[in-house]
C-alpha cells in the first residue's frame, strides 16, 4: 500500500530522522511511537503529503508519490486520505451534517445514498439525533467522534491519524480505536502517530522513533 525509501527530514543542521524504510500493507493498522519531538507528526505529513522529506521517496501503491506536483498532490489526498487529528479539524460554526457532507460530495454520491451513509455513521459513534447542532456546542470527544464519523462517510483507503485519542478519555478513546480497527479490517490502512500504550497495543505493528531512525519493533 504504502512504503518509504531512505526517507530522512532535516532542518536546517537538526536531523530529525534519517534512513527511515518501512511499508504498511492493505488493511494493517500500524502504530508510530516515540517521545515528543520524536517527529511522529512530521512523518504522518510527509506521507500524507502535507511536507516534503529532505531526502528519499515515499510510494504509494508502487508509484512514487514524493514528486508530485500541486494537482497531482490534491487528487491523491481527494482520492485516497482521509485525516484524524487531535485537533478534530472541524468547521466550527457548521453543524454536524454540514461537516460530514463535505466528505460526500466528492464522491459525488447519490442524495439518498449520501444520507443514509451519515446516518449511519452517526448511529456507529453515538450521535443519532445530533444532526443539526453546531460544532462548537459539542464537547472535545463528541467533536472527536464527528470526525471519526467523517471518516467512515469519506471511507478512504489510507488514514493517519495523529494522537486521535491524547484529548479523550478512556471510552472515548476505546471507541476510537474500535471504529479504526473495524475499518482497518474492511481493507482500510491505518496509520496512527501516538504515546498511548494501550493504542499501541491495538495495532498490527509498532514503528518506533528515535531521534535518528524509524527501528521496527
Amino acid at each position: 500500500m504504502i512504503e518509504t525509501a531512505d526517507l530522512s527530514k532535516t532542518f536546517g543542521t537538526r536531523t530529525l530522522w534519517r534512513d527511515v524504510n518501512f511499508s504498511v500493507s492493505r488493511g494493517q493498522m500500524v502504530a508510530l511511537t516515540g517521545p515528543s519531538g520524536s517527529g511522529k507528526s512530521t512523518l504522518l505529513n510527509c506521507l500524507g503529503l502535507l511536507e516534503r522529506p529532505s531526502s528519499g521517496v515515499i510510494r504509494y501503491e508502487g508509484k512514487v508519490i514524493t514528486g508530485f506536483n500541486r494537482r497531482e498532490t490534491r487528487k491523491f489526498r481527494r482520492d485516497n486520505l482521509g485525516y484524524l487529528f487531535q485537533n478534530y479539524a472541524l468547521i466550527e460554526n457548521a453543524t454536524v451534517t454540514d461537516n460530514l457532507e463535505v466528505a460526500v460530495k466528492p464522491r459525488r454520491l447519490l442524495r439518498a445514498k449520501s444520507n443514509t451513509a451519515i446516518t449511519e455513521a452517526l448511529e456507529r459513534v453515538g450521535l443519532t439525533g445530533r444532526e443539526d447542532e453546531v460544532i462548537h456546542h459539542l464537547s472535545g470527544g463528541e467533536q472527536q467522534r464527528v470526525a471519526l464519523a467523517r471518516l467512515m462517510v469519506q471511507q478512504p483507503a489510507l488514514i493517519l491519524a495523529d494522537e486521535p485519542t491524547g484529548a479523550l478519555d478512556g471510552a472515548n478513546a476505546a471507541m476510537v480505536i474500535d471504529t479504526l480497527r473495524d475499518m482497518s479490517k474492511a481493507g482500510c490502512t491505518v496509520i496512527i502517530a501516538t504515546h498511548d500504550d494501550a493504542v499501541r497495543d491495538r495495532c498490527d505493528d509498532v514503528f518506533a522513533i528515535d531521534k535518528a531512525s524509524l527501528i521496527h519493533s
